[in-house]
């Protein structure tokens, strides 16, 4: 009965992900969620049944276009499988508990946010504003921690990169203090800390290779919000394990 589940819930991840490619690129643009149809960005012709396969209909397709052959960005099928993998990860960490329901709305918010910041380098308040009483309700019915505790990640989480943004004079956005603080009530206090730890150190390497590279240049901005995601599920996922074990090492 199990795989049956799981399997239902990687199949809903590969379709809300086909959704959430849409609000990922369009609520940042101000455009309408609903009309008009799926289209190419290039030819604008409406796309059919069979092109909104979720990631068969790009591999079957060559990632171009039908009609003009333009070339298709890699985000989609890279959103949809992104969706449907980690949907199958929080079933496969929570079972079919209250949980699961707080970790699928997290990680639909993660993942319209780092297709957003990617696109656009944006966080979208119409997003955060979405998912925040969402979020918020689901962790009151379904507490992981102590109230003080969740109360304490969003301040942790939003207020510090705050502080970064008012010492470094915009080295972050704001927008990556409101996802924080949003994410710090889910996860809770220290988890808060360990996820932007994380971020911190992937965004810091990510960026010193790509600069080695040539492909960045020095003060080129970069989205954060993307490592602020892996930071916060990783943290989500594993943080209890994560922080024992560092007290263990160093105890």
């Amino acid at each position: 009965m199990s795989i049956f589940i799981a399997i239902y819930v990687t199949l809903l991840g590969l379709m809300l992900g086909s959704f959430y490619n849409v609000v990922a690129l369009r609520v940042p643009a101000g455009e309408s969620i609903i009309h008009p149809p799926s289209r190419c960005s290039s030819c604008g012709t409406r796309l059919r049944a069979r092109d909104l396969i979720p990631v068969f209909s790009y591999l079957f397709s060559g990632g171009r276009c039908r009609n003009c052959s333009a070339k298709l960005s890699a985000l989609y099928p890279l959103g949809e499988a992104a969706t449907g993998l980690l949907f199958l990860w929080v079933y496969l960490r929570t079972g079919l508990a209250g949980e699961s329901l707080v970790g699928l709305a997290l990680v639909s918010l993660g993942v319209i946010v780092t297709i957003s910041d990617l696109k656009y380098m944006r966080i979208p308040n119409k997003v955060l504003l979405f998912f925040a009483p969402l979020l918020i309700l689901l962790r009151i019915l379904v507490p992981e921690y102590s109230l003080w505790s969740h109360m304490l990640g969003a301040l942790a989480g939003g207020g510090i990169i705050l502080l970064i943004i008012v010492i470094s004079g915009g080295g972050m956005g704001m927008g990556d203090a409101k996802l924080l603080a949003l994410c710090g009530l889910v996860i809770g206090l220290p988890n808060t800390l360990l996820a932007l730890f994380i971020a911190c150190v992937l965004g810091t390497l990510v960026g010193g290779v790509l600069m080695l590279a040539g492909i960045l240049q020095r003060r080129q901005p970069i989205p954060f919000g993307p490592w602020l995601i892996i930071g916060i599920f990783v943290a989500y996922g594993y943080g209890s394990q994560i922080i024992s074990g560092y007290f263990s090492l160093i105890g």
